[in-house]
């Protein structure tokens, strides 16, 4: 979509300075807005900002009506800056783009383009055609990987899949005889549980919950309510009801995938815990990953966490379902008889996969980690 010519006198400076600020609040929302996009919005006149906004939690209200409700009357002949088009549909809440011309935007800065069907170029035009001058495009990059999972969800039916592994100086995920081992230092849990906090869920394998017996919430402090929705892969619907998963799924939700074949009855007893009990096909004792894409879709997470342990991120890896990783490295050495990072795969599956580009290498304390993306 072309944008308006811009206004006369704008400085493109500050746009980008305002354009910033609203992306930094978008992604306040992250993990918390499902199923709808984590968006920041902030209204601006004679370089004074009037109002900010962001998607709350649920994903409603959205960002532009929290901006303009701060801004009250002071948000007439002002700009807006919003890190994606204004929705133009009446779904639960009135259009955006008609609030924002009852309030007297005369000029939207909009990073991109909403992919979504009920909207997809609809609300720039509705503004355009209500006099407001529209320009799109400013801090495209980093919205679109803000909202990367919102845009898969919309044009591939699945989330936006974030692998995480951590793994020893050897290349190794555990100890010998498959037993649990802190790998990584404290900075890096801590990194792990902020990136647990903007994920909308965080996917195990059983073998991860029964050799680990994870919480898999956010620990930081003060964030226990950013904590993801709990998935875990069991084609036998095995899980003891004692797990953590299990036994503290009335306060953080537990989603667990399996096949056809376990009993209606053990199916109850784990429902009657408070989890959920998704049945999908399965074939040589491993889950379908794609249609379980397509289930967590339609149940409206856009970004999921994949963390344990070696199978299941092997499974991905295999199955061209990994679109971001954060690979922590450690100095520590495990051994010859450790576990392997990768079941079955050696671990530049990952890091020289034709598929995934190396963003950049950090330090988190005593570790390293590298970031992918997909190419």
């Amino acid at each position: 979509m072309s944008a308006a010519a811009p206004i006369v006198g704008i400085d493109p400076a500050h746009d980008q300075r305002f354009m910033q600020l609203a992306l930094t609040l978008g992604r306040r929302g992250l993990g918390r807005t499902w199923p709808n996009p984590a968006v920041g919005a902030v209204i601006v006149k004679d370089g004074v900002i009037l109002g900010r906004g962001w998607t709350q939690a649920g994903g409603r209200p959205h960002a532009e009506t929290e901006a303009l409700k701060r801004a009250g009357k002071a948000a007439r002949g002002a700009t807006m800056y919003v890190t994606l088009e204004p929705c133009s549909h009446h779904g639960k809440t009135p259009p955006c783009a008609d609030a924002i011309v009852r309030a007297g935007i005369v000029r939207v800065v909009s990073s991109l383009d909403d992919p979504n069907p009920d909207v997809a170029g609809q609300g720039h035009t509705r503004l355009k055609e209500r006099g407001v001058s529209v320009e799109v495009g400013l801090g495209a990059d980093e919205a679109r990987r803000t909202h990367a999972g919102h845009f898969r969800r919309m044009r591939e039916g699945r989330p936006q899949v974030l692998l995480k592994l951590a793994v020893s100086a050897d290349g190794k995920a555990g100890a010998a005889g498959r037993k649990p081992v802190g790998v990584t230092g404290d900075d890096a849990r801590l990194r792990v549980h902020m990136m647990r906090a903007e994920a909308d869920a965080i996917l195990v394998g059983i073998g991860t919950a029964l050799s680990d017996d994870p919480v898999l919430t956010c620990r930081l402090p003060g964030m226990a309510g950013h904590s993801p929705v709990r998935v875990v892969l069991d084609t036998k619907l095995r899980i003891p009801l004692a797990t953590a998963l299990v036994s503290t799924a009335r306060e953080t939700p537990t989603w667990i995938f399996t096949t056809a074949a376990p009993s209606a009855l053990s199916e109850e007893i784990i429902r009657s815990k408070g989890v959920e009990v998704f049945r999908v096909e399965g074939k040589d004792g491993r889950l379908d990953l794609a249609q379980i894409m397509k289930v967590l879709a339609e149940r409206g997470i856009t970004r999921l966490m994949v963390e344990g342990g070696p199978t299941v991120a092997s499974e991905f890896l295999k199955a061209d379902l990994v679109d971001e990783a954060a690979l922590f490295r450690s100095p520590n050495v495990l051994g010859a008889d450790a576990i392997d990072a990768l079941e079955g795969l050696p671990l530049t599956a990952l890091t020289q996969s034709p598929r995934l580009k190396s963003l950049a290498t950090e330090t988190v304390g005593r570790d390293t980690v590298e970031l992918y993306e997909r190419v």
